[in-house]
């Protein structure tokens, strides 16, 4: 099961990050990929600490579980404040 799903949170991680980049734009998107990556941390610290550790991957299962949350809150700060935000600049008229 360790193995198994650190493969599987790699394969979210790698597809995520590319989607994110491309989608940086869309809002209700980055929203989405938000919430869906907080579930796969909240499986990743669950699967870490439940499951019986594989040793050649247990240091990289907790570093790609942190790194997930790293990208889940660039996650929501895009899709809830928005890259391109105009709310800050002043119109001169």
């Amino acid at each position: 099961m360790f193995t198994t799903m650190f493969w599987i949170l790699a394969v979210w991680f790698v597809v995520n990050v590319i989607w994110m980049w491309f989608v940086m734009d869309n809002s209700n998107l980055e929203k989405t990929f938000a919430w869906i990556n907080v579930a796969a941390i909240v499986i990743g610290f669950w699967v870490y600490f439940a499951a019986t550790k594989t040793a050649g991957i247990d240091t990289w299962f907790n570093v790609l579980n942190y790194v997930n949350i790293v990208v889940a809150v660039v996650q929501f700060y895009i899709g809830y404040h928005g890259v391109n935000s105009s709310s800050h600049t002043t119109h001169q008229a």
